[in-house]
């Protein structure tokens, strides 16, 4: 979780000042981060799960442990339907740990917060 922590660090979001960090750990045990990125064209923003995705892909990887995504916030930082969508492309069956502020998190499977993914 601290990896994720750190990456909201990074984030850009002058629109919303939500920042948030994301920490992807790979089948092998590689981990990549990620952290929100804003756009004034509010559909181009990329959030901090698929951020840490892309640059895991990038370099070839394709199966994937967990995500930790975190967000200073009173809430639990759950993933966007986006991102859940764009993980269960890879791993359906990833744990998803959500946090919030003062280093608590909750741990879903994938499946459970996208019970119905759409594939091929």
């Amino acid at each position: 979780m601290s990896m994720a922590r750190e990456a909201s660090f990074n984030a850009y979001v002058p629109y919303s000042r939500f920042a948030v960090g994301a920490a992807l750990e790979c089948s092998d045990g590689s981990v990549y981060t990620g952290c929100n990125i804003e756009n004034a064209a509010l559909g181009s923003t990329i959030c901090a799960e698929r951020t840490a995705c892309v640059k895991a892909v990038s370099d070839g990887k394709r199966s994937f442990r967990r995500i930790a995504v975190f967000a200073d916030s009173s809430n639990w930082c759950t993933p966007c339907g986006a991102c859940r969508q764009f993980l269960a492309e890879f791993s359906p069956e990833m744990e998803v740990l959500c946090a919030k502020a003062g280093g608590r998190y909750v741990s879903y499977k994938l499946s459970e917060l996208l019970p119905h993914t759409f594939n091929y």
